[in-house]
């Protein structure tokens, strides 16, 4: 089935961009109105003090664009905190043509109204390609004027304009995995940052992008162009950032330590990482208890961190930390919950790599009823739960089960994908090779059963 295009609006596509250029026309047709009526009059005899009124009052109406701004720019913050994401996305890009008809298009002003907006497609609505579109249709006013301001004021607010535009831009990079060019964009934003403490003598005022947003994004892209130890100091440094500002029992520290643990795995410092998962596990525990959903996240994270080191020792650890893990979600978020039923797949991937296959079919057996109860009889996770079950059951010599179980996941496949799909494929020549081993099995043992040997021709007796 051909998938949908995904829709990414644009500025000559955007519903929302045309809905509020159409109100912000109802700030801009009265001073329009107002010229056109200045400039006929002043060749029809009136005084001159009738025309400077008329001015005075031309004016006047530009003080309309101006509370409209102001009026956006606090509805903003309201909606945000509303979690109304859409709607606070809307009255960025009113502020952008307010912005327009009070400043110009190539006023700093302007240009930072632009780099709220890309900023807010990016965090608000989750749209990477057009929070760039926007991010760079500001960069070169807001370095122009950054050159050429002699105000420490506005020189403040365009680099606090800077630091999110190439924020934006750098984490809109990583979201399309381009890593160099998220690098590359952030590094401009740690400088633009840097330069902005400068100004303040040390102490900058609460940004819109924070110090700790900064380094965790240089973290992840020094993670995605392979610059293992680069990525590990922005994390440790991240780490130590919120301590110094929040003490050691934050919950921001549990996705960081999370991360960081990441790394460590990849540097195949295996203990380290177990080290910063159980500290994230105890901030869970400390936060939530035992019971809770975010504490059977860090479980989890911890158990296959335990089986990663692939060492007889963390065995025992693996088992206890998955039991607790599904133990948890089963109380909080049900035996259906799509994070529970991942995590006994999880675990019984692991049981059966250390050989504990019976284990690891009881489990997915019982987890068969929750997994039709989610996501239907023909579902693609059932399916994997079939297969699976069938090659357990082919491991352990059990033939005729392996096949009743391989031909029901079959069916789903070829339900879901058609027979020509790697995955029926697949299935299908597995399922082939067990038919004609549980043949040739079953003629073996026709044959060495007692009193079914092949009889001799006897001669006549004498």
């Amino acid at each position: 089935m051909q998938a949908s295009p995904i829709h990414i609006p644009t500025v000559s596509n955007d519903t929302d961009w045309d809905f509020c250029f159409h109100l912000s026309q109802q700030a801009k047709i009265p001073a329009y109105q107002e010229r056109d009526e200045l400039y006929y009059s002043s060749g029809s005899g009136e005084s001159e003090e009738d025309i400077k009124a008329k001015e005075e009052k031309a004016v006047g109406y530009m003080a309309l664009p101006k509370e409209k701004l102001a009026h956006s720019q606090k509805k903003i913050t309201q909606l945000i905190k509303k979690k109304m994401n859409t709607e606070a996305n809307k009255e960025l890009i009113r502020c952008v043509i307010l912005s327009r008809i009070i400043f110009g298009e190539e006023h700093w002003k302007c240009a930072q109204a632009l780099a709220s907006l890309a900023y807010g497609y990016l965090t608000l609505r989750g749209l990477p390609a057009q929070a760039k579109k926007h991010a760079e249709s500001a960069k070169n006013t807001l370095l122009t004027w950054k050159g050429s301001t002699a105000s420490n004021k506005e020189k403040k607010e365009i680099l606090e304009a800077l630091v999110m535009l190439y924020y934006t831009l750098g984490v809109a990079w990583l979201l399309q995995n381009h890593g160099r060019e998220a690098y590359f964009n952030l590094q401009k934003a740690e400088r633009n940052m840097k330069e902005l403490k400068e100004l303040y003598k040390g102490g900058v005022r609460k940004l819109q992008v924070s110090e700790k947003d900064l380094t965790i994004a240089l973290g992840r892209a020094s993670l995605a162009i392979h610059r293992l130890n680069l990525a590990l100091a922005y994390f440790e440094k991240a780490i130590d950032n919120v301590i110094a500002a929040k003490g050691d029992r934050t919950l921001d520290l549990v996705s960081l330590y999370e991360e960081i643990a990441q790394i460590e795995q990849l540097r195949r410092n295996h203990d380290q990482a177990i080290q910063y998962l159980e500290q994230a596990y105890s901030i869970c525990v400390s936060l939530f208890t035992e019971v809770s959903p975010q504490t059977a996240e860090a479980s989890a994270l911890l158990a296959k961190a335990h089986a990663m080191s692939g060492e007889a020792q963390h065995r025992d650890a693996v088992e206890i930390y998955f039991i607790k893990s599904i133990s948890a979600y089963q109380a909080t978020l049900g035996p259906a919950d799509y994070e529970t039923l991942t995590t006994i797949e999880e675990f019984c991937k692991w049981l059966v790599q250390n050989g504990e296959k019976q284990e690891a079919y009881k489990l997915l057996k019982a987890s068969l009823k929750s997994q039709v109860i989610s996501y239907g009889d023909c579902s693609e996770k059932v399916a994997e739960t079939f297969y699976n079950m069938g090659r357990i059951c082919f491991a352990k010599g059990e033939l005729r089960k392996a096949i009743q179980l391989l031909q029901k996941c079959l069916m789903i496949q070829i339900f879901l994908y058609g027979s020509e799909h790697s995955k029926s494929r697949d299935t299908k020549d597995l399922l082939t090779l067990l038919q004609r081993a549980s043949n040739s099995s079953s003629r073996w043992r026709r044959e060495t059963i007692p009193g079914r040997r092949n009889c001799l021709c006897k001669g006549p007796e004498v």
